[in-house]
């Protein structure tokens, strides 16, 4: 999809790319195809190996490739040379070109495949006229509420919200979180890569985030 300059292209799973202004900024790259090409950032969630695949990240950094990650990622891409390695954890924020990119928490509740002990994130990146959240692997939690502002502003809101079920949110859960933030679309992941979640569950999303007059779009793979 594209909107006001920005293009968000799924990779697949809960991986994207976000290109502005000549910049693109890839989201947990997972069996991505080989023609997706090189980025300037890399902005990983957690260590899982379905969102810090570092067969996928060597496919898509070239030398001076910026790598945000949280520390348990960190011995995982020392193996990756020429890139340039930022620790982040919640409340971090920095600057890319046009972009301000802000990691915010992730993690489970009543379930511990993603412990709120970990400082696992998602990223809320923010571009002229256009705001990405995606949430990393994540249940609805407390500190959505501080997000919802966003979808009342002079900007694009776009939400990537996992919908598998299991380890994150289910569709329904999922679309709780769609009607709690209001984004101007909300962007079904995790799901289709044989990791969890099916296709059927991305479209449950759409037709529930639709009954809360909630605009969803499923994005086919690139």
């Amino acid at each position: 999809m594209e909107t006001k300059g920005t293009k968000i292209d799924f990779l697949g799973h809960s991986g994207f790319v976000i290109s502005h202004d000549g910049k693109r900024i890839a989201i947990d790259p997972y069996n991505v195809s080989e023609h997706v090409g090189k980025v300037d950032v890399i902005l990983i969630t957690h260590s899982h190996y379905d969102h810090c695949s570092i067969k996928d990240i060597a496919k898509l950094a070239r030398d001076g490739t910026i790598i945000a990650m949280t520390a348990d990622a960190q011995s995982k891409i020392t193996k990756i040379e020429g890139v340039d390695m930022h620790i982040v954890e919640p409340g971090d924020e920095f600057s890319f070109g046009k972009a301000k990119i802000e990691a915010v928490p992730a993690y489970n509740v009543g379930k511990e495949f993603h412990p709120k002990k970990e400082g696992w994130v998602g990223y809320v990146i923010k571009l002229p006229g256009v705001i990405v959240y995606h949430t990393g692997d994540t249940d609805k939690i407390p500190e959505m509420k501080k997000l919802t502002g966003y979808g009342k502003r002079d900007n694009e809101f776009i939400a990537l919200l996992p919908v598998s079920g299991h380890y994150v949110m289910s569709p329904e859960q999922a679309a709780e979180v769609a009607s709690l933030l209001k984004p101007d679309v909300a962007i079904p992941m995790h799901y289709g890569a044989g990791v969890a979640g099916t296709v059927e569950d991305a479209e449950k999303f759409k037709q529930l985030c639709e009954k809360e007059g909630v605009k969803a779009e499923i994005l086919h793979r690139i």
